[in-house]
């Protein structure tokens, strides 16, 4: 829902986060004042797209200067709850767990990854930066002491939904899921499939025709 009460549509809201990134960049190298043009053209979108996007935002341009920087950034970041700090648990101490747990661009953008768990009893007790990989019957213990709000499923698809479950159980309200496979929640319970694979699967599909 954007802040003058429309809801955002899906195609809408990934854009968001492409100029949010793109207005960060812009206010990093001192830039005050950014047009629809500007951000249309750094992006390869159009002026209209542009500006028919932003109008979902509390938040309006200049005539003739365009859209202040700091303001426009800020009207994003609240439009992503990126002006907020979410706690967030790692299920899955592979590869891919393990890499997110290290990454340190999630906490300068907010997402504090508080633990990590794994079923694995080898892994238990592996140290991943500040973090402890934990076992996964402590999921729920961990949910209430961090106060978790996103559970981020990095396991092999045959162990999502059991993840998936367990972790709606702990009282988690957002689930990133990383697995090759989509998950079944009640419809209180925000979803975000992130299938890596099936992008590089869209990509040799246009590459398919060049």
């Amino acid at each position: 829902m954007a802040d003058n009460g429309k809801p955002v549509p899906p195609a809408v809201l990934n854009r968001f986060t492409r100029y949010y990134a793109a207005v960060q960049s812009m206010r990093e190298d001192e830039v005050e004042w950014v047009s629809s043009t500007a951000i249309a053209e750094a992006l390869a979108l159009t002026s209209s797209t542009v500006r028919q996007d932003l109008s979902y935002l509390d938040f309006t341009g200049v005539s003739k200067r365009g859209y202040e920087t700091r303001g426009l950034e800020d009207a994003l970041a609240h439009a992503l709850g990126a002006d907020k700090v979410w706690n967030m648990l790692i299920v899955g101490a592979g590869n891919l767990g393990r890499a997110l747990a290290l990454h340190q661009e999630f906490r300068r953008r907010g997402f504090v990854i508080r633990a990590i768990c794994d079923s694995d009893v080898f892994k238990t007790g592996l140290k991943l930066g500040d973090l402890e990989v934990q076992r996964m019957h402590h999921v729920s213990d961990l949910v209430k002491e961090h106060n978790i709000d996103i559970g981020v499923i990095a396991v092999p698809g045959t162990a999502a939904q059991e993840v998936a479950d367990l972790l709606v159980k702990a009282g988690v309200k957002g689930l990133l899921n990383l697995s090759p496979v989509h998950v079944s929640v009640p419809e209180d319970i925000a979803v975000t499939d992130a299938r890596i694979l099936a992008s590089l699967q869209e990509l040799t599909h246009a590459l398919m025709g060049k």
